[in-house]
């Protein structure tokens, strides 16, 4: 048999079984999607934005991904192409002629990548600058502490009946100057220490429960008392490192009412998987309410925020705001 009749016989069984991998593919396809809501599709695998600001974060994951997609499609496109128009048995050609360089093509090669790279980078950068804006007087301010194994929340308000000044609590020490300006007066505050054995009494989910009033902005002040940590709700789309010795500060306004899941997302020891907590969304009246019935229980003052900066840290930066 010649060597071109060997090489069409060797191709056949191949042939004969490429409907049957397109086949299997397509029934693995359609039976991983068959409990799939397709309305959840256009957020490719996001969860359900609940903040003001969450929609640009989704945004940018959304464009990233039109993006890979364009690319992929491209690079595809030439990978077909030339194993369609330059396979061996269509030229009848043993070794194409080889090209030592070209360059129109590397050049291509070359600018392409510095551009995609580019306008990734320069989205990336303004919406990160919007995210991490933060307003002269937000509404509330909460003090975020992670620990091992929990997490704890300093409410730093004015609640009636509780006296104090956050701005000169030593608890709070750990927080630059130049976030006190934003702490309310008179906020004797109130705060929730939470261990990992807690519960949410109303969904059962593990972990201390942080309460947020909707429609209202509110800055969370993240302070770490002992490793890195990283503070993450997840329908906020949004996460945040917690850095001991470091304080980190963003702010978001809630849009819908309901508790959602929070987690540590820094590995961060033995029982990092223990440091879960909830965040209950509520009427700006019933948030108010749970404040005041921290402080019925004794919950007054603020716990420990944290491992205190030394001053050139505390008070870099103090024009920022």
């Amino acid at each position: 048999m010649s060597p071109n009749g060997s090489d069409r016989s060797s191709r056949r069984p191949m042939r004969r079984k490429l409907p049957q991998v397109l086949t299997a593919g397509l029934i693995l396809a359609t039976a991983t999607g068959c409990s799939y809501n397709w309305e959840d599709f256009p957020r490719l695998g996001m969860p359900t934005p609940v903040t003001e600001e969450a929609p640009r974060i989704l945004s940018l994951w959304q464009g990233s991904w039109a993006a890979a997609l364009l690319t992929g499609i491209l690079v595809w496109g030439l990978i077909l192409w030339a194993t369609i128009f330059h396979r061996r048995s269509r030229t009848k050609v043993e070794v194409p002629p080889q090209t030592r360089y070209n360059m129109p093509i590397e050049a291509l090669y070359t600018v392409t990548p510095l551009i995609i790279v580019s306008v990734l980078f320069y989205f990336t950068a303004r919406d990160e600058s919007k995210l991490l804006e933060l307003s002269p007087k937000p509404a509330h301010t909460i003090n975020v502490v992670g620990y091992q194994w929990s997490w704890g929340f300093n409410y730093i308000e004015d609640v009636p009946g509780v006296e104090g000044d956050a701005k000169k609590d030593e608890n709070l020490a750990a927080i630059p100057d130049k976030y006190l300006d934003a702490f309310p007066a008179n906020a004797g505050g109130v705060y929730d220490a939470g261990i990992p054995g807690d519960r949410n009494p109303q969904t059962g989910n593990p972990g201390p429960t942080l309460w947020l009033p909707k429609g209202e902005k509110v800055r969370f002040v993240l302070t770490s008392r002992d490793v890195i940590h990283s503070f993450w709700v997840v329908p906020f789309l949004f996460k945040q490192d917690v850095i001991p010795g470091h304080t980190n500060v963003f702010e978001v306004t809630p849009t819908q009412e309901g508790t959602f899941l929070g987690k540590c997302a820094e590995l961060c020891g033995v029982d990092h998987s223990r440091m879960l907590f909830n965040v209950k969304v509520v009427s700006p009246e019933r948030y108010q309410a749970h404040l005041k019935e921290l402080a019925e229980k004794g919950q007054t003052g603020y716990i420990p925020s944290g491992i205190e900066q030394t001053d050139p840290a505390r008070n870099a930066e103090k024009n920022q705001l």
